[in-house]
């Protein structure tokens, strides 16, 4: 007789379950990659990055060099003669190819004699040893200017972290953010939550219809609310300060907190809460003693978007923060100063882009035990 099949029977595992373990294993992956591919680079030189990828790091590459030609010309029979070696007197490396011109870096392979322009010459060997050759009847009137590529051994070192925390100002942009996203999530909660409880457990008029509102509310973008809000802000005197975004990302994110913690709240034990009035606890008590307690699981559910969102904003920060420098938070300190003054030093914007994930890395990763929790509120009795 023919085994029976466990899918369809209470507490025995289903058949999806190797698939969902294996599809949640490879979204985790596919998320690891380019965070671990950001802090390697954040670790090495600009060189480095653009000669080769970060899974490469470890090993040595090769990377083009440009270095100017000591020294004087000697006069020859062929025509004026400068030696050299292009790792200075006291360097030492290896050379595996090298050029004459910038566009052509490795053009010749090394020991070879290189065909310049206008009959000049250059030879390059492994070792760095150079001569370099100008038929001209005048002595050249400058050095000429050397490329070639060398492996460069791994390095690693922490001077991308020291540029942007110490000389380029990201520590105050780094205080700026946090002064903007902790306030920005612990007012919304505490006013959410209060609101959650009334339309979960009070019973008043047009409690149905501020629900639905609310609801509605989920769906308007954020982006129809900046002028308006902007414009009122400014008749109030908070324009363009830290009290403005905190009450624009309260605004933006009430509508969801009061939504998640209203459907955790229904979903909590009716005898309980009954049980506390007919002792003659208040509304407050029932509130502080009982109900609030027992939501912890979708207060730091909403805690963590609200916290990830506020932390990685742009758009609100730039129309609700000061538009000098002293005010940046560091979506905007990355945006407006790194990508425009260091759009090539990549080195600098992966220390910059660690440092900002950094935090909320840390946040998700301590409390994301209560994110499915707080989710899965009031889906099932």
């Amino acid at each position: 007789m023919a085994a029976a099949d466990d899918d369809g029977i209470a507490g025995a595992k289903s058949g999806l379950s190797l698939v969902t373990n294996l599809s949640v294993i490879f979204l985790v992956v596919l998320w690891l990659i380019p965070t671990i591919g950001l802090l390697v680079s954040s670790f090495r030189d600009r060189d480095a990055i653009t000669g080769s990828g970060w899974w490469k790091s470890p090993f040595p590459v090769a990377q083009n060099f440009a270095v100017g030609a000591d020294g004087e010309f000697a006069q020859t029979p062929d025509g004026w003669m400068l030696e050299g070696n292009v790792f200075g007197e006291d360097g030492s490396g290896e050379v595996t190819a090298f050029g004459g011109r910038r566009a052509e870096p490795n053009a010749f392979a090394p020991g070879e004699t290189g065909e310049l322009v206008r009959g000049r010459t250059l030879t390059v060997e492994a070792n760095g040893d150079y001569v370099y050759l100008d038929p001209g009847e005048e002595a050249p009137r400058r050095n000429p200017t050397l490329y070639f590529a060398s492996e460069v051994p791994p390095n690693f070192s922490t001077d991308n972290y020291d540029t942007i925390l110490f000389s380029n100002g990201m520590d105050v942009a780094f205080i700026n953010t946090l002064t903007v996203t902790i306030p920005a999530t612990i007012i919304p909660i505490l006013i959410a939550a209060f609101a959650a409880y009334a339309l979960a457990w009070m019973d008043f008029p047009f409690r149905g219809t501020i629900i639905a509102i609310i609801v509605g509310l989920l769906v308007v973008p954020l982006q129809l609310a900046l002028v308006p809000m902007l414009t009122f802000h400014n008749q109030i005197g908070i324009g363009q300060s830290f009290y403005g975004i905190w009450f624009a990302h309260t605004g933006f994110g009430l509508p969801l907190a009061i939504y998640l913690l209203r459907n955790y709240m229904v979903g909590l034990p009716r005898d309980i809460i009954e049980s506390a009035k007919v002792d003659g606890a208040t509304d407050f008590q029932v509130f502080t003693k009982i109900v609030l307690p027992l939501s912890f699981p979708a207060l730091a559910s909403f805690a963590i978007f609200q916290f990830l969102w506020t932390w990685n904003d742009l758009l609100v920060a730039k129309v609700f923060l000061p538009s000098n420098s002293e005010s940046w938070v560091m979506t905007v300190k990355i945006a407006d100063d790194l990508l425009g003054s260091r759009g090539g030093d990549w080195g600098i914007l992966a220390a910059a882009a660690f440092v900002s994930i950094a935090v909320p890395l840390i946040v998700f990763f301590t409390m994301q035990r209560y994110l499915v929790r707080g989710l899965l509120a009031g889906s099932v009795k």
